[in-house]
């Protein structure tokens, strides 16, 4: 069975879709259309922007839901029996079910970008990337510091994202380090994202979220917050809303769909980090790209 999955922020680089545009129809109609739908040039910016015009959350979020959706759209024979995708790339996964419209996916994922823009700003904070620990004993780190940190990301085994305070990942990395993690990387983002610190986005986003229409998907997403398949709209608005400040439970979404039946692993979108994960999570199954 196949299972498509959309990459989140980080799969950015400078010059991404522009392959698509040119080669697609339905790429530059979607790329003008975005255009108008943003009020900003977002073709131009992800096709002769430089990798700092691309890291900008207001950019990166609907540059990367724009390259996968596009991509999703032109893939033959493209019927999925089961979605997911990392963080942002639930957005894109929503609109390839078609639980979501092109137009109103693009919208939500810009509020979501904004939103969490401004939460970066009024609070600094920041990720860390831990490697070579299991989840349990970063979970019990995570606890011990006395400041705001938490698990985001549970990517594959042994591979776990936090976030939460600067002065509470600096003390969770130093830690982390005595406890035997093979690397703890301070990561170059905006902020805390899927932490508390998330909150006043979370806010922001629901209204927009409980205002849109979602319809019936055609085939389950597997939602970041439970890893569990989803086909009823009020539910994925739900979890979709819940998503900002829970942790990212992706080890956890691709061994239940691998339970569910599926074996083979297609990344829509820019890069090939998911491809990656699916085969350290489980490497008996087939992870390529589209």
């Amino acid at each position: 069975m196949t299972a498509y999955i959309f990459p989140g922020q980080g799969a950015q680089f400078p010059g991404m879709g522009k392959d698509l545009y040119e080669s697609h129809e339905i790429a530059r109609t979607q790329f003008h259309r975005a255009d108008e739908i943003l009020g900003f040039d977002i073709t131009s910016i992800m096709f002769e922007g430089t990798i700092e015009d691309l890291r900008q959350t207001r950019v990166t979020q609907p540059a990367i839901f724009l390259h996968s959706v596009i991509l999703a759209q032109i893939i033959k024979n493209f019927h999925p029996a089961m979605v997911a995708g990392h963080s942002l790339g639930e957005f894109s996964a929503l609109v390839a079910n078609r639980a979501l419209s092109f137009d109103d996916g693009l919208r939500l994922v810009y509020q979501r970008a904004l939103a969490m823009q401004k939460a970066c700003e009024a609070q600094p904070s920041t990720m860390a990337a831990i490697l070579g620990l299991e989840d349990q004993v970063v979970e019990e780190v995570c606890r011990q510091i006395e400041e705001v940190v938490v698990p985001a990301n549970y990517n594959s085994p042994g591979q776990v994202v936090i976030s939460g305070s600067v002065k509470g990942i600096d003390l969770a990395v130093e830690e982390l380090t005595k406890r035997g993690a093979k690397r703890a990387i301070k990561l170059s983002v905006g902020g805390a994202f899927h932490s508390p610190f998330m909150e006043p986005a979370r806010l922001d986003l629901q209204k927009a979220i409980e205002s849109t229409i979602f319809n019936e998907p055609v085939c389950p997403v597997y939602q970041n917050v439970n890893a569990e398949p989803f086909t009823e709209p009020h539910k994925i608005k739900a979890n979709l809303i819940a998503q900002l400040t829970a942790p990212v439970q992706w080890t956890q979404t691709i061994r239940n769909m691998i339970r569910d039946g599926g074996n083979e692993f297609i990344e829509v979108g820019p890069g090939t980090v998911l491809q990656g994960l699916v085969k350290k999570i489980d490497p008996t199954v087939s992870a390529t790209g589209a």
